[in-house]
C-alpha cells in the first residue's frame, strides 16, 4: 500500500498537508514552542509542541501530521545528526562492540523482568506484555503485535506513556546535573555554503532510504540519511550544516508528531494503563542506568552519553537530546539503531519459543 511507503509521496499524503488536522497541529504547536522558549525550557521547540499536542489530542482535537511532512523533516534531522560523523568516528567503532553486547543483555533482562511485572500486576497477556516491555521500537513492534493478534491498545499506550515521560524529564535531568551549556544555538551555519551540496546530500539520502526500506533495514529514514551524510562528508564530496532556525522547525514537527500519536486515545484509556506503565518505565530506566554504569567500566565516555544510549526512548527523540547537550550524538544514534536491530531479532525469537513451549 502507498501509505506504507517510507517516503509516501502520493496524492493522498500531499493533500493532507493542506488539511484542517495539520493546520490545527501548527496552531497548537507554534504558540507552545514560543512559550516554552520564553521560559527557557530545555529543548523548548520540541517539548512545548509535544506536550501541547498530546493534551490537545487527548481532549479530542483532531490533529494529524502528514507522513510525507514527517518523513521530510526526519531526513533533515538525519542530515543534521550526520554533521557529527567524520573519519575519526571509525577509529572508535571497534570499541563499541562491548557496549553493544551490554545492550543485548539489557534488552533481554528488560523484556524478562518488565514483562513478568506486567503479566502479574497488570494482567497483560504474555505476548502483549513482551511487546509492551521491549525498550523502544514502537513502530515495528506494533506491526509484529498486530500479526500476533495481541492487544495493540495496551502496547501502544505503554510505549507512548514511556516516551512522553522519558523525553520530558531527561532534558531537565541533564540540564540540572550536566555542567555544559546546551548547544541550543545548535551548529552555527557556516558562511558560503554550497546549496548544491544540500541537494546532493538529500538526493543520496532518499536513494539509500528507499534501498534500506526495500531490504527491511530498521529505521531506514535515519540509517539511510546517516550513511549518505557520513559518506559524502568523509569522502569530502559534500557537506552542509543546517541552520538553527530550520532545526527548530524540525523539532517542532517531531515533538508534535509524538503528541499526535494520542489522537485515538482517551484520558480514561491512558489512566487505566498509566500506573503500571510508569512502573514499567521506572524499571526500564533503572536497568538502563545499570547498563550505562557497566558500560562506563569498559569504555571512556561521558556517563550522560551512556545513559542516553541505553535510554528506552525513540531514536530521533533521543538523538536530538544528545545533540542539544552535545552528548556524542553519533555514539548515541549508533546504539539506538543497534538496539532496534536487536529488538527486532529478540522479540520474534521469544515469541517463537513461546509458541513452541506454551510457557514463559
Amino acid at each position: 500500500m502507498q501509505n506504507n511507503q517510507v517516503i509516501p509521496f502520493n496524492k493522498e499524503n500531499f493533500k493532507q498537508i493542506f488539511s484542517i488536522k495539520f493546520l490545527l497541529v501548527l496552531v497548537v504547536s507554534f504558540p507552545s514552542a514560543l512559550i516554552a522558549d520564553f521560559f527557557n525550557l530545555p529543548l523548548a521547540w520540541f517539548l512545548g509542541p509535544m506536550l501541547a499536542t498530546s493534551l490537545a489530542a487527548l481532549l479530542g482535537l483532531k490533529v494529524k501530521i502528514p507522513r510525507l511532512v514527517l518523513s521530510l523533516i526526519l531526513i533533515l534531522l538525519g542530515l543534521y545528526i550526520g554533521n557529527y560523523i567524520d573519519a575519526n568516528l571509525f577509529s572508535q567503532i571497534h570499541e563499541w562492540a562491548l557496549t553493544s553486547t551490554i545492550m543485548l543483555f539489557y534488552i533481554l533482562i528488560s523484556i524478562f523482568i518488565v514483562s513478568k511485572y506486567l503479566q502479574k500486576y497488570s494482567n497483560y497477556e504474555k505476548k502483549t506484555s513482551i511487546f509492551s516491555a521491549a525498550p523502544g521500537a514502537l513502530g515495528p513492534l506494533m506491526i509484529l503485535a498486530e500479526d500476533q493478534k495481541t492487544d495493540l491498545s495496551h502496547v501502544a499506550t505503554s510505549h507512548l506513556i514511556r516516551l512522553i515521560v522519558i523525553v520530558t524529564l531527561f532534558p531537565f535531568f541533564v540540564d540540572s546535573y550536566y555542567n555544559l551549556e546546551p548547544t541550543d544555538k545548535i551548529i552555527h551555519q557556516v558562511s558560503e555554503q554550497n546549496e548544491f551540496d544540500l541537494v546532493l546530500m538529500i538526493t543520496l539520502s532518499v536513494i539509500l532510504i528507499l534501498v534500506f526500506n526495500k531490504i527491511k533495514f530498521p529505521a531506514a529514514l535515519l540509517s539511510g540519511t546517516l550513511v549518505a551524510s557520513g559518506f559524502l562528508q568523509i569522502m569530502d564530496i559534500a557537506s552542509y550544516q543546517i541552520s538553527s532556525d530550520v532545526v527548530d522547525y524540525c523539532l517542532l514537527i517531531l515533538g508534535a508528531s509524538v503528541g499526535c500519536r494520542f489522537a485515538d486515545k482517551t484520558f480514561e484509556e491512558i489512566g487505566k494503563n498509566a500506573f503500571h506503565s510508569l512502573i514499567a518505565t521506572f524499571l526500564l530506566v533503572f536497568l538502563g542506568l545499570v547498563a550505562a554504569y557497566v558500560a562506563s567500566l569498559v569504555i571512556e565516555k561521558n556517563i550522560f552519553s551512556l545513559i542516553l544510549s541505553y535510554c528506552p526512548g525513540g531514536i530521533y527523540e533521543v538523538a536530538v537530546i544528545a545533540i542539544f547537550f552535545d552528548l556524542d550524538p553519533e555514539f548515541v544514534s549508533f546504539h539506538h539503531i543497534i538496539r532496534l536491530l536487536m529488538i527486532l531479532f529478540v522479540v520474534p525469537l521469544i515469541l517463537k519459543i513461546i509458541n513452541k513451549t506454551k510457557s514463559f
